[in-house]
């Protein structure tokens, strides 16, 4: 069995998609790490729509900064917050909880893709009303990542990390 620190370190930024189908059994994993992810207050104040249609992945990677090689992928997965979470938490559950919700799940998702040979990188510069209008979004929801995924079709290109002193800082 993989240990996990092991995908994390595997895990890289991927641009570069095969035309190979995901098989279901693994989109399934994906969506069980998605929906299991801890949310505050289990409100799971959050959505995914998986987009498989050719037209609205084009449209999608147009409205993310023309970043072409979204289409590529088999799949593109939005990653949506939802702003019923405010009820209970105000402000900082609609700007701050709601998106760390749906970051743990699309983490968690990468993960999942990447122990199965899966490619993935995380989009965060895109088009917030366009997309919402390609995938017509309720009011409630808003886009906050857009995730492709598919069997790499380049060899990842691999940066640095800084050192643990300047990240880590015990007190």
């Amino acid at each position: 069995m993989t240990k996990i620190i092991d995908l994390i370190k595997k895990r890289h930024s991927i641009r570069a998609y095969k035309s190979d189908d995901i098989p279901s059994k693994i989109i399934a994993e994906i969506e069980e790490s998605l929906i299991l992810a801890p949310s505050a207050g289990n409100l799971q104040a959050r959505k995914f729509f998986f987009i498989r249609d050719k037209i609205k992945k084009m449209a999608i990677a147009r409205a993310a900064l023309s970043q072409m090689f979204i289409a590529e992928a088999p799949i593109v997965i939005v990653g949506c917050t939802d702003d019923f979470i405010k009820y209970r938490y105000g402000n900082r559950g609609l700007f701050l909880y709601s998106i760390q919700d749906v970051a743990i799940s699309i983490s968690f998702a990468m993960l999942v893709a990447q122990q199965h040979g899966l490619g993935t990188v995380w989009i965060g510069a895109f088009d917030e009303k366009e997309v919402s209008y390609i995938l017509n979004l309720p009011k409630n929801l808003r886009p906050v990542v857009i995730l492709p995924i598919g069997y790499p079709d380049e060899e990842p290109y691999i940066t640095d990390r800084r050192p643990r002193e300047e990240i880590i800082t015990y007190l």
